[in-house]
């Protein structure tokens, strides 16, 4: 049986992985541990095997006042963490890290693609790698992933935001664009072959589909019986505005899917049916 502990007691990831292995009680035990102040500190790591360390700040506005706690969260206390489970004999961390590592807002990551953070969310996620993988010896491995746009039932983010327009709008661009996304049940199945094959290194997941944002909005008006005009009438704007949020909505951001290993040993869902899945679950 593989122990695990996840250091964020309250994370998405978190909580959604230890329901998913719960599919197989005789193979995994789960438990969570805040690591809010100090008194995780005081407890032992020593009965398990593995840490998923999932603990970050993120879908937080950045400003001056709150860059500090980025770093003191999302790097200094990933690497307590790591550190503490190496010196009581942990085997295996794994760190999850994210895809704004490469600074990247439009085109295709590939594996030259160099790591050049944007963001305190980024580049606290990339300083935190480094002092964690400097802690890797052959007793102790260190698993990096950097997912990109994770959805699901009840996520916060843009799928969210999306989701909600989705219902309301009754008219939508219908536009030409590809994103990497990964569905919740399959993040959860690759983080739990990370964990039976003791893989370490970086890894890059995600679903085997690339994400076309109308066709996703379309998808989840279709869960609801909600028809929704889409119009390429809008697509001359679309393609002169760069602002922020139509990169994220309407841009195209893409890992090469060769950096995804197997994209079938975890893809346990396809997108269509993920997306009636979360919406499902969220009604």
């Amino acid at each position: 049986m593989k122990r695990i502990l996840i250091t964020g007691e309250n994370s998405y990831i978190g909580g959604k992985f230890t329901e998913w292995v719960a599919q197989w009680p005789e193979k995994y035990s789960v438990d969570k541990l805040s690591i809010r102040g100090n008194h995780w500190k005081e407890i032992s790591f020593k009965k398990y095997d593995v840490i998923l360390h999932v603990a970050a700040i993120v879908h937080q506005k950045e400003t001056k006042e709150n860059l500090d706690l980025y770093y003191r969260v999302n790097r200094d206390l990933a690497y307590e963490v790591a550190l503490k489970a190496k010196e009581d004999g942990v085997d295996h961390f794994i760190f999850m890290s994210t895809m704004n590592v490469y600074g990247v807002d439009s085109g295709i990551i590939t594996n030259d693609t160099p790591c050049d953070p944007k963001t305190a969310y980024g580049k606290s996620k990339l300083e935190a790698e480094e002092l964690v993988n400097s802690l890797q010896d052959e007793n102790f491995l260190v698993a990096i992933i950097r997912p990109p746009m994770v959805y699901g039932p009840n996520t916060a983010g843009n799928y969210s935001l999306l989701s909600e327009f989705a219902k309301k709008t009754p008219i939508f661009p219908d536009f030409d664009n590809k994103r990497s996304m990964i569905y919740i049940d399959n993040l959860n199945e690759f983080i739990r072959l990370i964990i039976d094959n003791e893989n370490y290194g970086i890894h890059t997941p995600q679903n085997s589909e690339y994400v076309n944002t109308s066709e996703m909005v379309r998808l989840i008006a279709d869960v609801y019986k909600k028809n929704i005009y889409m119009t390429k009438i809008f697509n001359p704007i679309i393609n002169r505005l760069r602002f922020n949020i139509v990169n994220k909505v309407f841009g195209n951001l893409v890992y090469d899917l060769k950096m995804s290993g197997n994209l079938k040993s975890y893809n346990r869902t396809n997108f269509k049916h993920s997306i009636k899945q979360t919406e499902l679950e969220k009604k």
